[in-house]
């Protein structure tokens, strides 16, 4: 799944459909509901609110475990914790060392710079930059990256959990890509991200923890116990 993904996100950015896109919804006198504030309230100042008290709650959860979390060993909750945070942090770095400007930042939607895909390291767009990937929809899409421990812990929530992480990311990177924040494509890479870097911590703590038990396994107090235990008693 996730290199099919891969391949589709890799198509969407080959298609050029990013620039047309954001004219549905701005023109050269800019996004109309840039600073509409309604629209920024509900899209923006309320789920980033919400998402934090929701990623406090899991790191509280990690010491004092409620609802579901009760479910999870502490191990397990810590995971998730560490997923989700992990993942908004990684997108947030990947922005600061990245020289993408808005689409808002535009010549020909109000602006000064010119439209460079963030494929070319380096190459500045005379903008800000700093705008790639989408940071606001990791608030939604940070979470795809508890979901590969949600999913052994809690099975019969990890559908849930995956569609709810889903349709708020897109429903998140919608709302900046009408403000004229984002690309399409920028929303896309956040959720491979997000979703990557669960998958590989997974993989990585998965993989010390089979080291760890194979090392126990082969110790020589183990080594001992087991020979005590088949060594026969002399009568």
């Amino acid at each position: 799944m996730t290199l099919v993904s891969l391949f589709l996100l890799l198509a969407w950015d080959l298609s050029g459909l990013d620039v047309p896109l954001a004219h549905l919804a701005g023109d050269e006198h800019g996004f109309p509901l840039r600073s509409q504030h309604a629209f920024v309230l509900v899209m923006h100042a309320f789920p980033r609110t919400l998402s934090s008290m929701l990623v406090l709650g899991l790191l509280i959860g990690i010491v004092r475990p409620w609802s579901f979390l009760q479910r999870l060993t502490r191990t397990e909750r810590t995971q998730l914790a560490l997923s989700v945070v992990g993942a908004m942090l990684l997108v947030t770095a990947f922005k600061k060392m990245n020289t993408t400007s808005c689409p808002w930042d535009l010549a020909e939607f109000g602006g000064s710079a010119r439209y460079v895909s963030h494929w070319l390291w380096g190459v500045r767009d005379g903008g800000p930059g700093h705008c790639f990937p989408a940071g606001h929809a990791s608030s939604a899409f940070g979470f795809l990256a508890g979901w590969f421990v949600i999913r052994r812990a809690a099975p019969e929530l990890s559908r849930r959990w995956l569609l709810l992480s889903l349709a708020f990311g897109l429903f998140l990177g919608l709302g900046q890509q009408l403000r004229g924040a984002h690309y399409m494509s920028h929303t896309l890479w956040t959720a491979f991200t997000c979703w990557t870097f669960g998958l590989l911590l997974d993989a990585a703590l998965g993989l010390r923890a089979r080291h760890r038990v194979a090392a126990s396994s082969h110790s020589p107090a183990t080594a001992v116990s087991a020979a005590s235990v088949s060594r026969p008693e002399l009568s």
